[in-house]
């Protein structure tokens, strides 16, 4: 008897379906084919053994089990649940009328429980455009499709539950993932324990640099000494960012849903992801990759929020320049010999140096580098990344006096809110467009939105002339004084917008000596 259980699988962020297609005939042994990876084929012995364990025979025939489309790589423990269902359903153990319905993946244990799996919200998201009644899946990662009301989301904890909802013999409501309460403990905006702006004493113009840019999403790099307050200032940016929207939270879920992350479980989380990995990190880990199983790295991870890299050139000269097109086009396309893989990266570049080796540069005699050194130091921010980064901030030592007085500065909160009336007012102007933030805008979007008065393009040709300017940068400075007219609420782009986002660019200096 031929039976069809429906599952899927992940490409990027989005899921495809898979058959699973078990038929059993005259004949011996067990026979797996459809380009399986090697968890797939052991899952065969998971299957058995939990099926023997609650009791199920297993067919003394030839059991052939197809996962198509055959042409297309199966990876992973998911399908350890619909391979049992089908063995169940084929060998006429159990009747279970609405197998074809659902969606179902799930990693079995040998006592027949189902164990978490990733990638739950992209299939869910199949499930309801497929049209299917809803889908089945383990039930900490069915938590985190709850988004998805319009279709049935089970969570189950063992196969058994899964045959009694496909069996239809009685009513099955209360594995439903919406009805069982277990979301409903877990707020779905955290506030976490990051830095205050209040807590920092000083560095009034680094913070109103911040603002901007998480204002409207620019990329920004800190310059300073050792101990001047680069990484407070970048893990306080964190608790200025607005709430994400529902899009961007779906978009970001799926890709730590995709990752196996933990993040997506409970529900959406609003807040923002910040992401902070070593200087150390390889460029797979931090553009994504992997031989069998490509999966994001941490600038997808990074969606829609922060990616903090501190100590930026200690870095690798080619992982930093690896950051080019991401950063540029917003998503990153991983290639390998027979798959291509894309995924969102559209993330706010929060970067933090020392001026150079020893980290004095600039404070009196203290620095003990040699010119060349120092050069050499800054040479691996090349051209075309510092072309891709809006705001550039000297971080200065804060006096001693101040730190003596330790008077506290404005809050985070007061911060958050101008910054989440400036994102608002985005929000209205960019609503067709497919975008949030004015960092993100196409040149036709920038010609749109940000139209110059005479006396402002009399302004930018005189600088782009004397800062020698790529036509880069100056589209970036537009799109930056756009942010600072947002946060004043300001309809136009004036004089003095122009000039405060060009004055955050001293490292295109054509004399720049460092």
């Amino acid at each position: 008897m031929l039976t069809n259980i429906y599952g899927a699988k992940c490409v990027g962020i989005e899921a495809v379906p898979v058959t699973v297609e078990v038929d059993i005939t005259a004949g011996l042994g067990i026979h797996l084919v459809g380009l399986a990876d090697a968890a797939v084929k052991e899952s065969l012995l998971r299957t058995i053994t939990a099926l023997q364990s609650m009791g199920f025979k297993i067919p003394g025939r030839k059991i052939v089990i197809n996962l198509a489309p055959a042409d297309m790589h199966k990876k992973g423990s998911g399908y350890d649940v619909p391979i049992a269902l089908g063995i169940i359903a084929a060998s006429g153990q159990k009747e279970m009328p609405l197998i074809g319905r659902y969606i179902i993946m799930g990693e079995l244990g040998l006592d027949g429980s189902i164990r978490d799996i990733p990638g739950a919200l992209p299939i869910a998201e199949l499930a309801s455009k497929k049209g299917f009644a809803g889908c089945i899946l383990p039930l900490e990662s069915a938590d985190g499709a709850t988004e998805y009301s319009s279709t049935e989301i089970y969570g189950v904890r063992n196969l058994s539950e899964a045959i009694s909802i496909l069996s239809g013999e009685k009513d099955s409501r209360s594995l439903l993932v919406r009805d069982t309460g277990s979301t409903k403990a877990y707020p779905r905006t955290e506030t976490g324990n990051m830095m205050d702006f209040s807590d920092i004493i000083g560095q009034e113009g680094a913070k109103r640099g911040l603002e901007i840019a998480a204002a409207g999403g620019h990329n920004v790099i800190m310059i300073g000494p050792p101990g001047a307050g680069k990484s407070s200032l970048a893990k306080a940016m964190a608790d200025i960012l607005p709430p994400m929207e529902l899009e961007e939270a779906l978009q970001t879920s799926k890709i730590y849903s995709v990752a196996g992350k933990g993040w997506q479980r409970h529900g959406l989380n609003r807040r923002r992801p910040f992401r902070a990995p070593h200087y150390s990190a390889s460029a797979a880990a931090l553009l994504g990759g992997g031989s069998d199983n490509i999966l994001p790295g941490e600038i997808s991870l990074a969606h829609n929020g922060v990616l903090f890299l501190d100590e930026f050139c200690e870095a690798p000269k080619r992982v930093i320049e690896a950051l080019r097109a991401p950063m540029e086009d917003r998503k990153i396309t991983i290639s390998r010999l027979r798959t291509k893989i894309e995924y969102p990266s559209s993330f706010m570049l929060v970067a933090a140096t020392n001026p150079c080796p020893c980290g004095y540069y600039g404070e009196g005699d203290r620095c003990t580098c040699k010119p060349s050194r120092r050069a050499a130091y800054m040479t691996k921010l090349s051209g075309p990344i510092m072309d891709r980064i809006d705001i550039h901030l000297w971080i200065k030592p804060v006096p001693a006096a101040d730190i003596v007085k330790n008077i506290k500065a404005e809050s985070s909160a007061d911060i958050a809110r101008r910054v989440t009336a400036a994102r608002n007012i985005q929000k209205e102007r960019f609503i067709r467009e497919g975008i949030f933030t004015n960092a993100a805008m196409t040149n036709k979007m920038a010609d749109r939105y940000c139209r110059l008065s005479a006396p402002c393009k009399t302004f930018l040709e005189k600088l782009i002339g004397r800062l020698g300017l790529s036509a880069r940068a100056y589209s970036r400075i537009i799109r930056l004084a756009r942010t600072v007219a947002d946060l004043e609420g300001a309809e136009d782009i004036e004089l003095g917008h122009i000039s405060e986002a060009a004055g955050y660019r001293f490292l295109d200096k054509k004399e720049l000596t460092i």
